[in-house]
């Protein structure tokens, strides 16, 4: 960063700044935990002469929340992956189940939003559509915050609710799922190229939550790459043009995932990942009745606590799927 020239390239700068910045942060924390650390042994090492057991559970209890922080720690040192410090393209869609799953998917959306906001990352909603009677069809968020998408690709698939329904007269136990998909946001840093001729470009008026003059115009913007069929649209602004870019910027980031895929032959896992939104293919389990309880398939970590779950308290759960994932590749189990 210091030599000459490094600012004339400023996407390139910023990116390298933003790096430097997410390392120094990890190296604080690194060493703001050896000295708790070593504090807590010479105080544990007080107590045991003095033979003071009230000393003593402080520190344990000190120790029981240091090590809660060193898994933390550690699942960050997971996240190594080419893209895994990128920004995300986040979305959300309803599967089997109908208004109950269009309701689901809208209870993720805040689920989510929820844990953004604690982690302290950006988001931004570029496009949302709701459903016919409850909940959406659809919501595209952009995510922004340091390895984002690395902490996020682990939460991709579907997700499978069941509780007793609030759209049924008879209040009988609907099972319902909804998916999520996350991108590496890779628009200001990878070049894909798009044949103007390859694109339909549709224009219709917002259907989803808006101000006073976004559902009044024809100003949200469907864009289809008709190669591959990956569709992608923006209501996020009043203006045509705006949802256009923000539109164009999503399918970047869908198309450079695509073409990674492609290059990577991992085609097979890509398929895995879009399975039906259905019975068979969930990632996890959120029961509210009989009993209440989230449970993650893959790794069998699980909660009771899940109010506390469903607004956005989902550390433990995300840092457990890293840590599989990285002994999965690992052990090749993937093969």
């Amino acid at each position: 960063m210091g030599k000459a020239g490094f600012w004339d390239d400023p996407p390139k700068a910023g990116k390298l700044a933003a790096e430097a910045t997410r390392l120094g942060q990890a190296l604080e924390k690194a060493d703001g935990f050896k000295d708790e650390l070593a504090d807590l042994e010479e105080l544990g090492g007080m107590a045991l002469s003095e033979g003071d057991s009230g000393e003593l559970e402080q520190v344990v209890a000190e120790l029981e929340r240091l090590t809660d922080r060193a898994l933390s720690l550690t699942s960050e040192l997971l996240l190594s992956g080419p893209y895994d410090d990128e920004d995300a393209i986040v979305e959300l869609h309803p599967g089997a189940g109908g208004t109950e799953s269009a309701d689901w998917a809208e209870m993720l959306l805040r689920m989510y939003t929820r844990y953004f906001q604690r982690r302290g990352w950006k988001v931004e909603l570029l496009e949302i559509t709701s459903g016919d009677e409850a909940g959406i069809k659809s919501a595209t968020l952009a995510v922004r915050g340091p390895l984002v998408f690395g902490r996020l690709k682990g939460e991709v698939g579907v997700h499978r609710l069941v509780r007793l329904s609030p759209f049924d007269a008879n209040h009988r136990r609907h099972t319902s799922f909804a998916a999520l998909y996350a991108y590496p946001d890779l628009d200001t840093d990878v070049e894909v190229e798009i044949d103007a001729g390859d694109l339909r470009v549709d224009v219709f008026r917002s259907s989803g939550h808006g101000g006073q003059s976004v559902n009044t115009t024809d100003s949200a913007v469907r864009i289809t790459h008709l190669p591959t069929g990956i569709t992608v649209s923006c209501q996020n602004e009043r203006s045509q043009k705006y949802n256009k870019e923000y539109a164009m910027r999503v399918l970047r980031a869908r198309l450079a995932d695509h073409y990674r895929r492609l290059r990577q032959e991992e085609i097979a896992d890509s398929k895995a990942a879009k399975r039906d939104i259905a019975w068979g293919s969930q990632i996890r389990n959120y029961v509210l009745h009989p009993y209440r309880m989230v449970k993650d398939t893959r790794t069998g970590v699980e909660t009771s606590n899940v109010d506390a779950f469903l607004d956005g308290d989902l550390d433990r759960f995300v840092e457990a799927c890293l840590r599989w994932s990285h002994k999965k590749e690992n052990t090749g189990e993937n093969r």
